[in-house]
């Protein structure tokens, strides 16, 4: 019910008195990482940095202060993330006692991830077997099932980056998703052209057939994130964005009001799904706001 009640009054304040407020918080803890990912324009093998944790203290504090109450945290690979006797649960556990509502964590899944106390995960899944191995490694997929299945958290979830060498394995990682016990739900994004990565994208034609196959398996039930509604937007990216609704505090610390793809002049060729899904929310979109509402408040009916 608390959250309930903060979300409808969020949701007032921003749509009808004008403010800007973020409601979610993306916070990178570290560069490290165990991969070195084709489309990845983070990871850092020469001089990996950390956060300390005083700092990641005040950063969750000022995100708090601007009205955020949901964070996710990501990296490099954040389960890797430690300090001295400190590890990702530290973090998790401060992000809870300054009142963050829930608290999730990206993960590529390549180490066990079930002694992590998030209230959801999201493990990057770019396809099925050879597919997920070409962008992330050999034997990627391998150990991302197998970890999948180790956790014993009810909210896992897969999301996929679709992008030119995967695009063909749409169905298949949707389908995969749906018939694994261990993953709740699937969701899809596409390529956003970071500079060094610009092969990796889609046609706006070869986009939108995607995204017309990802429609009708949500009409069938498919465990899909997206809605239907957000899905239609990103077929062209022309519509207005609230990227706001999400702030981004960087691993250099720099503290950003929305995505940094603006800064990069990349809002016409964004790939996030949440850009389109938050557009259909102030847009009135019922299946978003009930796809909204399940993602937010999922964590209260374990």
């Amino acid at each position: 019910m608390k959250k309930m009640m903060y979300l409808a009054r969020w949701f007032f304040q921003v749509k009808f008195l004008g403010k800007k407020k973020p409601l979610q918080t993306v916070l990178f803890l570290t560069d490290t990482c165990n991969l070195s990912c084709r489309h990845c324009t983070i990871y850092n093998h020469v001089n990996p940095m950390s956060k300390p944790f005083k700092q990641i203290e005040e950063e969750l504090n000022f995100a708090y202060r601007a009205g955020s109450r949901f964070v996710d945290l990501e990296g490099g690979e954040p389960t890797l993330w430690k300090e001295e006797n400190k590890n990702i649960n530290d973090v998790l556990a401060l992000a809870k006692r300054i009142g963050f509502y829930s608290c999730t964590v990206t993960t590529n899944a390549q180490n066990d991830f079930s002694w992590v106390d998030a209230d959801s995960f999201w493990v990057s899944m770019d396809g099925i077997l050879s597919f997920h191995d070409d962008i992330r490694g050999e034997g990627t997929f391998r150990k991302l099932e197998e970890n999948i299945a180790l956790s014993k958290n009810k909210h896992v979830s897969v999301n996929m980056v679709v992008n030119s060498r995967n695009y063909a394995n749409v169905r298949e990682a949707i389908a995969y998703a749906n018939a694994n016990p261990n993953i709740e739900t699937i969701s899809i994004n596409f390529h956003t052209p970071y500079v060094g990565t610009e092969n990796l994208s889609l046609d706006t034609d070869l986009r939108k057939n995607i995204i017309d196959k990802v429609i009708e398996m949500k009409k069938h039930n498919y465990p899909i994130m997206n809605s239907i509604s957000g899905l239609k937007l990103m077929k062209t990216n022309q519509f207005k964005k609230y990227c706001w609704v999400s702030n981004f505090i960087l691993i250099d610390g720099s503290r950003l009001p929305n995505c940094g793809g603006e800064r990069l002049n990349l809002c016409d060729k964004c790939g996030y799904s949440m850009s389109g899904e938050m557009t259909s929310v102030f847009q009135f979109k019922i299946d978003t706001i009930v796809s909204a509402l399940k993602l937010r408040i999922k964590s209260n009916f374990s």
